[in-house]
């Protein structure tokens, strides 16, 4: 399964154009993604989001949507990421394409840290 996992990742897309949130640089992260997604089993379209912190360590983070987007939320539950950012320094969010859509698999932050999402069991 993880040999899975590190290829479906070779096919990931990462939502670029991404800023840290103003009054909370460490504590928010403000993203536009162009395409509907899964996070933690929940459809969101495609839109601007706020990915914030649940937890102080981070193991929950909650992704609300913005704009026309207020009423799309999902709180997904993560674990520390191996690799780098593929954004260098800059935050990012990568997908991985899955059946007829996008999966958001992980969370990086302007520090480089990442957070994997862990995936929901059906």
């Amino acid at each position: 399964m993880r040999a899975a996992f590190k290829k479906s990742l070779g096919f990931a897309v990462v939502a670029l154009g991404l800023f840290a949130g103003s009054a909370q640089a460490q504590e928010e992260v403000i993203v536009k993604v162009p395409f509907p997604f899964v996070a933690q089993g929940h459809a969101l379209p495609a839109g601007k989001y706020i990915v914030s912190r649940v937890t102080e360590d981070q193991t929950a983070l909650v992704i609300r949507g913005e704009d026309a987007n207020r009423k799309s939320i999902a709180i997904v539950m993560t674990m520390p990421a191996d690799g780098h950012d593929p954004a260098g320094d800059k935050p990012a969010l990568t997908f991985t394409r899955f059946e007829n859509g996008y999966r958001l698999t992980t969370i990086w932050e302007a520090d480089g840290e990442g957070r994997a999402t862990i995936s929901r069991k059906s």
